[in-house]
């Protein structure tokens, strides 16, 4: 087999994403044939190298695992937490294949994740160049004004630069204290749902995804996880060729 760069062989792996897997070489828990790694970029070949992942030998998945979780309040999506809060892991006991989530949601955000342990559909869905779209329904303090929904489809200013353009829509005020807007973002950064509606004056009082580029279901319960059928995938895959161009 052809040798390939270091990071794509452990994500194709299912041990964790491309970022994660460089963050692994340069940390010095990877070893080639007994030699530890830790420039980005070495070659190897994963048939004929003996590659090594804090001493345990890596293995190309036999059969890929593709999981659709709806995330409850209060759980980390890593697939373990220093501080021993409860993980997304914890949700998906019987899963025996190596799977990590592909993205993340925040602590307090509930809704639907990926987890896989396919790798090269975890990075090319989460590559900030592919520009996959994710929705989210939020619980916002008070009804915002055509200025405000305006303002979060045409970008907010964040470290400096600005949001992407958005789609958003006022579902239904409940009262004059809250109201629900839907909001379709096309980049992932940190908090950035809940900081983009802060700085209209509209605190996410709830925040849930409901879906990851064609992926949806209203129907999963809560805490619950399935199978992505055939034809999701299909479709997804479908979605990321073409944000591959």
């Amino acid at each position: 087999m052809a040798e390939q760069r270091l990071q794509k062989i452990l994500s194709q792996a299912g041990i964790a994403s491309r970022r994660k897997s460089e963050e692994l070489i340069v940390n010095g828990r990877v070893t080639i044939n007994g030699t530890t790694v830790v420039k980005l970029g070495t070659k190897a070949d994963s048939v004929r190298d003996d590659i090594r992942v804090d001493g345990k030998i890596i293995k190309t998945p036999e059969k890929h695992r593709y999981i659709l979780l709806n995330k409850p309040k209060g759980y980390i999506s890593t697939r373990n937490d220093p501080q021993q809060r409860p993980t997304i892991m914890d949700l998906i006991p019987n899963v025996k294949e190596y799977v990590y989530p592909v993205g993340r949601l925040d602590y307090n955000t509930e809704g639907l994740i990926l987890l896989t342990n396919d790798g090269l559909l975890a990075t090319t869905l989460t590559h900030p160049r592919h520009r996959v779209q994710r929705t989210y329904e939020a619980l916002v303090s008070g009804i915002p004004n055509k200025h405000a929904l305006e303002k979060l489809r045409t970008g907010i200013r964040l470290e400096g630069r600005n949001t992407s353009p958005a789609t958003v829509k006022l579902l239904k005020s409940r009262n004059l204290n809250n109201a629900l807007i839907k909001i379709t973002i096309r980049e992932g950064r940190n908090r950035q749902v809940r900081r983009m509606c802060e700085a209209v004056g509209h605190p996410v009082q709830r925040l849930k995804r409901t879906h990851i580029g064609p992926i949806r279901d209203r129907n999963l319960k809560t805490g619950k996880w399935r199978e992505l059928t055939d034809r999701e995938l299909q479709e997804l895959q479908k979605v990321l060729r073409q944000a591959q161009g």
